[in-house]
């Protein structure tokens, strides 16, 4: 059972602006493919595009959204019927309330959103280096590849690697990579190499699970879960992207525990990557990676006074 209706509802509010800065409309458009909501001023047109088929309801848009008092970005629901499974969330983004800083699409692990101005692909806060980028590292050693052997698109969960079966060539949507490791594993060869950008830690309480319940594997985007003999549910923490999905869908406060500890991206010196930062993980780890940094300049300095 659909969520959305089939045909597109678009909603416009017009102003009279008083000043260059003041939106002359917003608009947003939804369907069960895509939600984009539109800002449109003299000189620019903002536009934040969620991709509904990359989007599995992680929720860190809404978790590092700056601006989560007004409620920019809200997680909803999805209905199911008696003996469906369980599905994700869907992520409403309020386009009278967003500023298309780009945050969302920056930490968006599944590279479901998108912010473009003026119809190109800019993130304000990357651009202002007030942000940094996540540091997808994913390796694919042609040489090692076997002409033919297509056993790491089979094991990508999202469908985004394309093998050629009459020569080595692997192509993966990096930016649409979650990184799980599952095509690395599968690869019979070790021709793919593939880093976590985030890290934690994952734990089910079966203690507090109720009776038969599985929504959090029915909702894993990147099958880091299973169900045992026993029928209860396990993680296997190699391929576990420490999302979130499985929590947003988890009904039993407590049953299922996870915990973000570091994230791979790119240098900045920036407050609000911090405060980013901290609601992800903890202040431990803000502090970690602060110490860490400073760790890294003491041996840099050392390193200038070696002759």
């Amino acid at each position: 059972m659909s969520p959305y209706n089939t045909k597109k509802i678009t909603i416009h509010r017009s102003f009279q602006p008083e000043d260059l800065k003041t939106p002359l409309k917003l608009s947003k458009t939804e369907d069960e493919n895509e939600l984009i909501v539109e800002q449109s001023l003299y000189a620019k047109k903002f536009v934040l595009r969620v991709d509904r088929e990359r989007c599995k309801g992680c929720g860190i848009c809404k978790d590092i959204c700056h601006r989560e008092a007004r409620e920019a970005i809200k997680l909803k629901p999805v209905p199911t019927e008696n003996g469906e499974k369980m599905r994700p969330p869907t992520i409403d983004v309020d386009h009278e309330k967003c500023d298309y800083c780009g945050m969302c699409d920056v930490l968006c692990p599944f590279g479901a959103i998108k912010v473009t101005i003026n119809g190109e692909h800019i993130i304000p806060v990357v651009e202002k280096e007030s942000f940094p980028q996540l540091i997808r590292d994913i390796k694919v050693d042609l040489e090692k590849c076997e002409t033919g052997c297509i056993k790491c698109a089979e094991a990508c969960p999202l469908g985004i690697i394309k093998v050629d079966p009459t020569k080595p060539l692997v192509e993966i949507d990096v930016d649409a990579c979650p990184c799980c490791r599952l095509c690395e594993v599968a690869c019979p060869t070790e021709a793919i190499s593939v880093r976590k950008f985030i890290n934690g830690v994952i734990r089910i309480n079966h203690d507090k699970c109720p009776k038969d319940c599985h929504d959090c594997f029915d909702v894993c985007p990147v099958n880091a879960m299973s169900i045992g003999d026993d029928g209860k549910v396990y993680v296997d923490e190699t391929f576990c992207i420490y999302c979130g999905a499985c929590l947003n869908v988890c009904p039993e406060e407590g049953a299922l525990e996870l915990y973000r500890t570091s994230i791979h991206h790119t240098e900045v010196k920036s407050g609000a990557w911090n405060r980013c930062l901290e609601k992800l993980t903890s202040t431990l780890g803000v502090t970690k990676e602060l110490k860490a940094k400073g760790l890294e300049k003491a041996k840099e300095s050392v390193q200038k006074r070696i002759p």
